[in-house]
């Protein structure tokens, strides 16, 4: 039998084992609950991260899916989808690239390219981050400036236009960007919808003009801004005598709306306040702050003289005056005392002079494009005869095409080391499509054996490049034909390589001409990524990562550059014409 005492040890001793074992299952419930809130926070930092993740990729496909692929800025459909719901106040306003049709047809669709680059460049080194500059149209841009005050619209639209007119396109520093441009505000009341179409008949306007901004102002009827736009043709008198101004008024004033000028310096601010709205300046030599002469000086140095044409009025009649008049850009010279019958005959026969010349140029610039069609349609049909010969699909010669062009565009923007004309940068890409006409005088058996060829079918093969030359050579026209030359260069030597290792002449380095160094490596891009019939297509990564390793054959470390910057550009074009 056990004593009390016995018992209570028992008991003690069983307490300590159950409070020992309580604190063991609370250090364990502990643990769990840390681990479980551990676990929480980890799955809680993996949803975050994956949320991160899903909204960057929904930014970019939105991103992707709201900017235009030439300039960068938003596109139409972002005006649809989110702009078109934005409300005021803010100032809207149409922009439209003046003359851009001839400067497609005269210069080529990469020229017009590069211009509207330039101005999606230039208008948006002019606003802040937070307004909305969209490609409206082919040539159209629409712009929206939240909270811009109404009085400050003007300013600031002058400002993009000014801008735009010192822009230099690249690759084409003679060409000359103006803007004609329509501004309106949008109240909180008025749907975007209605404000852009109120902007897009001020820019109508603005265009009759060309170069020239016109903007909405409150209270000032629209019907009043065309009534003034309908008025006779613009003469601009300037003359230090009232007396004279007064006398040549009395003889235009029936047939032209005259403006006037008291000397040079405000003939110069007459001139850029109504661009594009003057016919003609009747301009004195002998006058105070700004002479006759330096006002021709300064329409030389901002064109103006290209569109304005000048008659000289003065009672100066050396011949040395005479001579230096018509050497600044003159378009007559009319010596005081004048017959007024003279006077207006002169002016008239100028100013229809200049009207009949800029249909010339319109027409001209349009048979020249056709011209460019035609060509560019033959020359293409002449190479899909090859690829068919060749038992390809005609892609390659697209691609090549594509590709191509894409490079030379890049090269343009990062160098200019090459001399590359106006002329020679549509061309290029045009000629690329003959680079392996050789191919014709090449045996079928071998053109299109499924396996690898043997050395002595190699050595055939690289036969094509020196018969394409020839054939083009032999032409009859090869000497007056640049496109013939560089069709030439390209055939021949577009298998060069950088190092001197290529064929058929070993030519190393730029003793290549750039032509054939851009197909060149053009064509082995397209051959990696295009199945033949004895290999199948390497991915659009591979294939650069291949040419960047130099796998292919050496090529100019430009053109590598120039191959790693287009490349997403690239891919995305190539999946678009295929």
């Amino acid at each position: 039998m056990n004593t009390l005492s016995e018992i209570e040890e028992y008991y003690k001793a069983r307490e300590q084992q159950l409070l020992k074992k309580l604190h063991q299952q609370g250090a364990a419930l502990a643990a769990a609950e840390q681990a479980l809130k551990q676990l929480t926070e980890n799955q809680k930092v993996s949803e975050d991260e994956t949320a991160r993740q899903r909204a960057a990729r929904e930014q970019a496909f939105e991103e992707k899916l709201y900017r235009d692929p030439l300039t960068g800025i938003y596109n139409r459909r972002y005006y649809e989808e989110v702009a078109r719901k934005t409300i005021g106040p803010a100032g809207v306003v149409l922009m439209d690239v003046d003359d851009f049709k001839i400067c497609n047809d005269t210069y080529g669709h990469y020229a017009g390219d590069m211009a509207l680059k330039t101005v999606a460049n230039t208008i948006q080194s002019c606003i802040r981050k937070s307004d909305l500059l969209i490609r409206y149209g082919g040539d159209e841009f629409l712009l929206v400036l939240p909270g811009i005050p109404g009085d400050f619209l003007q300013t600031k639209l002058e400002q993009i236009c000014t801008a735009a007119q010192m822009a230099s396109v690249p690759g084409y520093s003679h060409f000359r960007i103006s803007l004609s441009i329509g501004g309106t505000i949008q109240s909180l009341a008025d749907p975007m919808e209605n404000i852009v179409r109120r902007a897009d008949r001020l820019m109508y306007q603005a265009k009759c003009r060309k170069n020239a901004v016109m903007v909405e102002v409150p209270g000032h009827d629209l019907a009043a801004l065309e009534k003034l736009l309908q008025n006779k043709p613009q003469i601009l008198l300037v003359d230090d005598s009232a007396m004279n101004r007064m006398m040549l008024t009395e003889i235009l004033g029936d047939s032209y709306h005259i403006l006037e000028a008291e000397n040079g310096r405000e003939c110069m601010e007459k001139l850029q306040a109504e661009t594009g709205n003057i016919a003609l300046v009747l301009l004195d030599i002998n006058m105070p702050v700004m002479d006759g002469f330096e006002v021709l000086k300064a329409m030389n140095a901002n064109h103006t003289i290209e569109d304005i044409p000048v008659i000289m009025i003065s009672s100066e009649d050396s011949d040395a005056t005479i001579r230096r008049s018509y050497e600044l850009g003159a378009s007559d010279y009319v010596n005081r005392p004048f017959d007024a019958r003279i006077v207006y005959r002169r002016v008239t026969n100028t100013i229809k002079l200049y009207a009949k010349q800029r249909r010339l140029v319109q027409m001209v610039s349009e048979q020249i494009r056709a011209r460019e069609n035609n060509t560019d349609t033959l020359v293409g049909v002449l190479s899909h005869i090859v690829e068919f010969r060749n038992g390809e699909s005609g892609a390659h010669v697209r691609h090549i095409r594509i590709i191509t062009e894409l490079l030379l565009r890049r090269l343009l923007e990062i160098s200019s080391r090459y001399s590359i004309t106006a002329e020679q940068q549509d061309m290029i890409p045009l000629a690329s499509s003959l680079h392996d006409i050789g191919k014709i005088g090449i045996d079928e058996k071998i053109l299109n054996k499924p396996g690898k060829l043997t050395p002595e079918e190699f050595e055939v093969m690289k036969t094509h490049s020196m018969l394409g030359a020839q054939m083009l050579h032999d032409l009859d026209n090869f000497a007056e034909q640049p496109l013939l030359q560089t069709a030439y260069e390209i055939a021949r030597w577009h298998h060069e390589r950088w190092d001197g290792r290529g064929y058929p002449d070993g030519l190393k380095g730029d003793e290549i001409p750039i032509s054939a160094q851009l197909v060149s490596l053009a064509d082995v891009y397209d051959a990696l990524t295009s199945e033949r019939c004895y290999k199948k297509a390497f991915p659009h990564e591979k294939a650069v990562q291949m040419i960047l390793n130099s796998e292919c054959g050496a090529f100019n470390p430009l053109l590598l550059q120039c191959l790693t910057d287009i490349q997403a550009d690239l891919k995305e074009e190539l999946q678009q014409h295929n």
